[in-house]
């Protein structure tokens, strides 16, 4: 733990009167683009399978975490302290089939409907069960999240088989809006063909916003192996006909 003390210490050095101008000019509204990017940051580091990268990464969310609350700090509300004890509880009173010498087993210690069955016991009566799910969050990984927490407590479908029917019927209607021109229909029925995608993927299981931001890696590889095909042809993308991109397109998809 003396590493963590060490970066304590350089960031509220940082803040103080004598040190650094930007980070004392920093806010925690200021923060927030820093956050999300140091985020992305670290999941790209992931996804590529970088240990190297990663451990930079994490270093940097780390950073975010202890200048927020430093400023916390500074402004009486809380301190890093009071962050790490509010973790540290938390994850013990949720996790009493691994830290609960008294606890009786049960069939889902360790599974999602227990861990929230937990969380709804610390929420107030009146609060919801879709409550804790940040609007921030990217669109499809906040539909994963709404729809599984309206899942956990029963509203949900029971097999694969009726989502994949669900899918069908939103297409359907997606059709008829495309038949009638009416754009906010359209975006309607768009919204609700995605929103079934999402729960699709929770039932089979596959992350959405993973497979997601995975088929958009794959194309943009692709795309790019196009444009370096046609370029040693002399050519570009905007001067090649459609019918001689797709022999092209099909060979990038081959390799």
């Amino acid at each position: 733990m003396e590493r963590f003390e060490q970066l304590v210490q350089i960031v509220a050095r940082l803040r103080a009167k004598d040190g650094c101008p930007w980070d004392q000019a920093q806010t925690p509204q200021s923060m927030v683009p820093y956050v999300l990017e140091e985020v992305y940051e670290a999941l790209d580091a992931i996804e590529q399978g970088d240990d190297g990268e990663l451990k930079k990464e994490l270093g940097d969310m780390l950073f975010h975490v202890v200048m927020l609350s430093q400023m916390a700090t500074e402004r009486g509300a809380f301190t890093m302290d009071d962050v790490l004890e509010r973790i540290s509880t938390k994850m013990i009173d949720r996790h009493p089939h691994v830290f609960d010498p008294n606890h009786v087993p049960g069939e889902d210690d360790g599974g999602l409907s227990a861990w929230e069955a937990r969380k709804a016991k610390e929420r107030p009566r009146e609060s919801s069960a879709l409550d804790g799910v940040p609007k921030a969050l990217p669109a499809l990984l906040r539909a994963h999240r709404i729809s599984e927490k309206a899942g956990v407590v029963g509203f949900d479908w029971p097999h694969v088989a009726g989502v994949r029917a669900k899918l069908d019927e939103e297409v359907g209607e997606l059709d008829e809006a495309i038949a009638s021109g009416d754009a906010e229909a359209i975006g309607e029925e768009l919204g609700d063909v995605l929103f079934t995608l999402v729960n699709l993927g929770r039932h089979l299981p596959v992350d959405a916003e993973t497979a997601l931001r995975t088929a958009t890696s794959r194309f943009e590889a692709r795309f790019r192996a196009l444009e370096t095909q046609l370029a040693r042809d002399g050519r570009m993308v905007n001067e090649t006909s459609a019918e001689a991109l797709e022999p092209l397109w099909r060979q990038m998809k081959g390799r």
